[in-house]
């Protein structure tokens, strides 16, 4: 098996559950505006592509850009109260995190989610793991399948990208780190399924956060 000495994690769906802060919020948005709410099931599949477009596929078809600006304050407005009230990290993840910490591993996150909350949100729930970049949306830097990010973390980790797995939960990630040069692990805890995973050429399909370890070697000491 190939030997990797660092890895890039998406956030939601893959090190995180996400899912009913945001559905939450996008719904009240919804209900304010007297459109039609979604299920969170529905909202799996809207997930991954930033806030804007979030709100953009969630409200009705034809909606003007101005009303979509003025949801995407709402929904800021709300998500800023509640984005950690329901929010949890997989079970295992935690622990995988740490056994790669321990190991030497180099741990990255690249998300679409803006900045400041992929950064709240990590320093929260994984307070005792050493993060080497931990970078979300920014203005003026493109976001995922765009590797910018993904590289910037790389080179952070004076790592080249053959030496750098990425991982997430949908076809975002895996061309996000094809596009890096990176080999992609998909995983089936998240928001997407197998067949998109595969579909876009994942690697390695997890099952579980405790199948995560089994592809680093026992990391780079070895």
């Amino acid at each position: 098996m190939k030997k990797y000495r660092g890895v890039i994690f998406d956030l939601d769906g893959t090190l995180l559950n996400t899912i009913y802060d945001l559905s939450d919020s996008v719904n009240a948005v919804l209900q304010k505006m007297g459109a039609k709410e979604h299920t969170y099931e529905e909202y799996k599949l809207k997930i991954g592509k930033g806030f804007r477009n979030l709100i953009e596929v969630s409200l009705p078809e034809g909606t003007s850009e101005a009303k979509i600006d003025e949801a995407l304050e709402w929904f800021l407005s709300i998500y800023d109260k509640r984005y950690m009230d329901k929010t949890v990290p997989y079970e295992g993840i935690g622990d995988a995190l740490k056994t790669l910490d321990e190991k030497g591993i180099l741990i990255g996150v690249n998300s679409n989610k803006r900045t400041d909350y992929t950064q709240a949100l990590i320093s929260h729930h994984f307070s005792d793991i050493n993060f080497v970049g931990v970078i979300g949306e920014r203005k003026g830097v493109n976001k995922k399948p765009d590797p910018v990010s993904a590289l910037e973390i790389t080179s952070a980790m004076n790592l080249k990208p053959e030496e750098v797995l990425y991982i997430g939960d949908s076809k975002t990630d895996i061309i996000t780190g094809k596009n890096a040069g990176m080999d992609t692990a998909g995983v089936l805890w998240g928001f997407r399924g197998e067949e998109e995973l595969a579909g876009h050429g994942a690697d390695y399909i997890l099952h579980s956060p405790n199948e995560i370890c089994g592809l680093f070697c026992g990391g780079p000491e070895e």
